[in-house]
């Protein structure tokens, strides 16, 4: 595909009331290309006055919205299912140039991202209430759900179409207009499926996106009544400030924040298994994924073969320009994500820790770009920053442990608690740690976990509410109990 071309006819401008526009005061900021540093291309950039114009468009159409048919509302979604999956390679190469992530890992996003469409069609026309009796015998109990009312979504830039669909997918099911404040690093995939949805018939006003350079700007919304809903994903710091701002007016609020995955290897482990599934666990977007493997935490008598069957794993990925064929992972987002992954490491090494892969990057790769080389660590003392600090990038940082129990605690030491990862091939075993483990999803034997059939969300301070399966469209439906005389 000629990302020239397609950089040239992607939108760019606010999506407002139906249209792409220029900012109010005709205000942009540039996208940059990880790969290589340099800019992509400009994107408008939301003044106070269009944020306070998309919420007074959400505010105007949501009536309308909540009161159009299930299915009608499903039909939608179904259509921008099918739109985005026919506009797989222009999304897929979009992700690759703002992000710079490899395009294996951006075409499988595509999937990943329109299936909460689908689902969430299906989930449109199943939304149930309750009709009994009082126990008293003296009343009729009616529940009913309604939509939420009008809602904000602020996404990150680490998966720029999946953490928006599974947002407004839900949200549009149950009848919330919504509005979408992307990633500066990453709005160009955002707007381009807002166009998809205009394109599958969603009503002017339903969505506004609105990318920006100032996020003060949209967070603004949160002290406007008439917002009804935060749904937020990103870093645990700037998501406990937010909801701490929506308390002030009693707002839903649902939030997926930091993460510090253990990865278990229990002496009866597949070695072969539990190395291989390091590749997703660990690799996918170059490690730059909120449920991404943190703390590689590894029985002592088998930490030996593992990490060299690991670092052969880490070995086989292709290091280079998001874009170009062939390539397996990518650089990291910024030059912000480079320091802190190198700092990390660094911190480990001059603490004492072994490095049997990493070090040097490859040559060739373009100049400007932020790359990280694949990296493991071994022997870490436990005062290292590394194993208390979500990485975001594709290094392995081993520690080992002699008893379950020991595993757990090492597990459970840490604030967050939103996946884990554990092998074992005595399944009660893996059951029983999985149940201990203190996070909200657990993948036992593979390292892929996220699936929009089910639950997405953390504990502690992972996150408040879940997102996709079942669950995912009651965080925009609020429940009304009706009484009548029996």
């Amino acid at each position: 595909m000629d990302l020239h071309d397609l950089l040239g006819t992607a939108p760019r401008g606010l999506f407002l009331d139906g249209a792409f526009v220029d900012a109010s005061d005709a205000g942009t900021f540039e996208v940059i290309n990880p790969s290589d540093g340099r800019v992509l291309t400009e994107v408008a950039s939301a003044t106070s006055a269009d944020v306070a114009r998309a919420l007074d468009l959400a505010c105007a159409a949501q009536p309308s919205w909540a009161a159009t048919p299930a299915r009608e509302r499903s039909e939608i979604l179904r259509r921008a299912f099918e739109l985005i999956m026919s506009h797989e390679e222009e999304l897929t190469y979009l992700q690759s140039a703002e992000l710079g992530r490899a395009l294996p890992d951006s075409r499988a996003e595509v999937s990943y991202g329109a299936e909460f469409f689908r689902w969430f069609a299906e989930e449109a026309v199943r939304v149930r209430g309750d009709y009994r009796h009082s126990p008293a015998g003296n009343a009729r109990l009616i529940v009913h759900h309604q939509p939420v009312g009008p809602c904000l979504a602020i996404t990150p830039w680490n998966f720029p179409l999946a953490m928006g669909a599974r947002k407004i997918a839900p949200a549009l099911a149950a009848g919330c207009t919504m509005i979408v404040k992307p990633a500066s690093k990453t709005p160009l995939t955002m707007l381009y499926l807002a166009q998809l949805l205009q394109e599958a018939g969603l009503p002017d006003g339903v969505l506004a996106v609105l990318p920006t350079s100032s996020s003060a700007r949209v967070s603004a919304l949160l002290d406007d009544p008439r917002l009804r809903k935060l749904t937020f994903t990103g870093s645990t710091e700037v998501g406990q400030m937010l909801a701490a701002k929506a308390a002030g007016r009693s707002l839903r609020v649902s939030l997926e924040l930091g993460g510090n995955a253990p990865y278990i290897v229990c002496e009866d482990a597949d070695l072969d298994v539990a190395a291989e599934a390091v590749a997703v666990a660990k690799m996918r977007g170059a490690g730059q994924v909120c449920i991404a493997a943190n703390r590689f935490l590894v029985h002592s008598a088998v930490q030996e073969e593992f990490v060299a069957k690991a670092v052969q794993v880490m070995e086989g990925f292709r290091l280079g320009r998001g874009t170009d064929e062939g390539v397996t992972y990518g650089p990291l987002s910024g030059a912000d994500q480079l320091e802190t992954v190198t700092s990390l490491v660094d911190d480990a090494l001059s603490r004492g820790a072994s490095r049997p892969l990493g070090g040097a990057l490859p040559s060739g790769l373009p100049a400007g770009g932020f790359y990280f080389p694949t990296t493991v660590l071994t022997d870490i003392p436990a005062s290292a920053e590394i194993l208390s600090t979500e990485i975001f990038g594709p290094v392995l940082a081993v520690s080992t442990f002699d008893t379950d129990d020991e595993a757990i605690a090492k597990a459970n030491n840490t604030p967050f608690g939103l996946a884990a990862y554990l092998f074992s091939e005595n399944l009660d075993r893996a059951l029983g740690l999985a149940e201990r483990i203190e996070a909200g999803m657990v993948a036992v034997n593979k390292g892929a976990l996220s699936d929009p059939a089910a639950p997405f969300g953390g504990v502690k301070e992972s996150g408040i509410g879940r997102e996709g399966g079942f669950e995912g469209i009651h965080e925009y439906l609020e429940p009304k109990f009706i009484s009548l005389p029996l």
